[in-house]
């Protein structure tokens, strides 16, 4: 089982606020910004629980190729929302939501590229 992971930005002060717009449409937010003289970087950890990250942007080189990474939503409804938050915070479009029969009949889902080119993926798989 994952506990945490994370992506490199190289421009922190954009990537940012485009997480918190997008993720909050998920009930995720920003739950930790430890200061850059502790870790040697910016870096920005997202999660649904207080205190606890699952997800970290750092600033840095950016993966190449960019990653993606999908993220588990209970409800269509949520993956739309993402969608939409993500395009609204300056996302570029990668598959609209809709159903993706070729993983499973129940496969909805939407992608969008952050500001970095990373494939960032909401995913419902429950039918509705």
């Amino acid at each position: 089982m994952i506990d945490h992971t994370g992506i490199v930005v190289s421009n922190f002060e954009k990537s940012k606020p485009f997480y918190c717009a997008t993720l909050s449409s998920i009930n995720y937010s920003l739950v930790m910004e430890p200061p850059a003289s502790a870790t040697g970087h910016k870096a920005a950890g997202f999660g649904e629980q207080p205190e606890n990250p699952d997800f970290w942007i750092t600033q840095g080189s950016p993966n190449n190729p960019p990653t993606h990474l999908a993220f588990r939503v209970s409800k269509r409804a949520l993956v739309d929302a993402f969608y939409k938050a993500a395009i609204a915070a300056g996302g570029r479009d990668n598959g609209k939501p809709g159903l993706r029969p070729q993983y499973h009949s129940n496969y909805y889902g939407a992608f969008v590229f952050d500001p970095d080119g990373h494939n960032i993926e909401a995913v419902c798989h429950e039918p509705e």
